[in-house]
């Protein structure tokens, strides 16, 4: 796993394009704003669901931790960790 961690960073490092100097936004911010719109997509699948197949009988389920406070922090996360991908200047 260690390894695996060190060939990313590694990978991470080495990204670029030969217009990297002339553009507000390099390859790595477009990485990260990838992975904040992964944890989005995350949060919103973990928020989906909990409904009740017959509309007479309430199902308990919709107010679980994981739909009420987990996908929440995941989302706002995501957002927070996007503002970061655009405004880190490499």
């Amino acid at each position: 796993m260690k390894q695996f961690l060190q060939r990313l960073r590694e990978r991470f490092a080495a990204l670029s394009d030969k217009n990297d100097a002339e553009m507000p936004l390099t390859m790595r911010n477009y990485v990260l704003m990838g992975v904040g719109l992964i944890a989005i997509i995350l949060g919103m699948v973990l928020m989906c669901g909990g409904g009740s197949e017959d509309p007479n009988q309430f199902n308990y389920e919709m107010f679980s931790w994981r739909r009420i406070t987990l996908a929440p922090i995941i989302i706002v996360g995501g957002f927070v960790f996007e503002i970061y991908a655009l405004m880190k200047k490499f």
